[in-house]
């Protein structure tokens, strides 16, 4: 979860905007959905705690070898149902954005900071989700054990990503990308990696006539697009998986994962994960922010295939 992130708010004000967030999540989606949102079930954190405590004790390593892992792409990508499936192993350390020695406001912290965490940790593998921070991955994979370090791009469709952004995060998007066209881009995570010619393209838009829809969407487009602008697709440490394709054949894709991190597979990894293929839903979108979307999904999808040789 990254909300347009202010860097001069004040403490109480960001709390206070991370409340009325919260509350607006909880009556359109329900308690249930919040609690495994957040992690907020004490039960459930408890006994990851100990089975994770229990691990150490009988075969924890000695520090300085872990492997980290970077979990990047854009927010509501089913990177949270990635991320609880990997939690349940003992042998990951995890550390999402709401962990705030290695988080200040879903931005990760300095390299320094995350150098230490994996170099103290006796853990197999040490995980993160910088979500706001996806533009950087290169440089992150270069912190700590570089020569062991991975990253897992997470991308979902269009439609079913900007209706759940939407409803978490409202009219974020639109008001960051008339941000970005205005060039008030200070501290703006969603303007991280963009060329200029990526901006002269927002520019071009008809903003003023853009729904939080639109805006939605067309942050889709920025953020996936970073993995070709980048280069990370010919990075051989990053590796792209479709949201779709885990929700439709869940043990295949998470053993993929498993075998890439070298963690062994365990079936309850994907025990929370309803199989079976996402509904299509199909959104109002501005035809030229959908002709954008549409281009890059069939490369991203054509890239997805290519890596697993389907």
């Amino acid at each position: 979860m990254c909300p347009d992130v202010d860097p001069a708010q004040g403490r109480l004000s960001y709390a206070w905007n991370r409340l009325l967030r919260h509350v607006g999540w909880l009556r359109s989606e329900g308690l249930p959905r919040l609690v495994e949102e957040d992690g907020l079930n004490v039960a459930a954190r408890w006994k990851l705690h100990r089975d994770k405590r229990n691990w150490l004790q009988d075969h924890g390593h000695e520090p300085g070898g872990a492997r980290p892992i970077f979990i990047v792409g854009a927010q509501r990508s089913g990177t949270n149902m990635l991320l609880r499936g990997l939690e349940a192993s003992p042998e990951l350390e995890v550390h999402s954005e709401n962990d705030r020695r290695n988080f200040e406001r879903f931005r990760i912290r300095e390299d320094h900071v995350i150098y230490g965490t994996v170099m103290r940790s006796r853990h197999t593998v040490v995980l993160f989700k910088p979500l706001c921070d996806s533009h950087r991955t290169q440089e992150l994979l270069d912190i700590a054990n570089p020569d062991k370090a991975l990253a897992l791009w997470i991308y979902r469709g269009v439609d079913a990503r900007t209706r759940s952004a939407v409803a978490k995060f409202g009219s974020d998007a639109l008001e960051a990308v008339q941000r970005i066209a205005s060039g008030q881009t200070d501290g703006l995570w969603q303007a991280g990696g963009l060329a200029g010619e990526d901006i002269d393209l927002v520019r071009s838009l008809p903003l003023h006539r853009l729904t939080p829809t639109d805006g939605a969407a067309l942050l889709w487009f920025l953020r996936n697009s970073l993995y070709f602008t980048l280069g990370l697709n010919s990075e051989k440490r990053v590796h792209l998986l479709s949201y779709e394709a885990f929700i439709s054949d869940p043990a295949d894709v998470m053993q993929r994962i498993c075998s890439l991190i070298e963690v062994e597979y365990r079936s309850e990894f994907i025990g929370h994960v309803d199989a079976g293929r996402s509904p299509r839903i199909t959104l109002a979108i501005d035809p030229t922010v959908r002709e954008l979307c549409d281009a890059l999904a069939d490369r991203l999808n054509r890239e997805a295939q290519l890596a697993t040789g389907n």
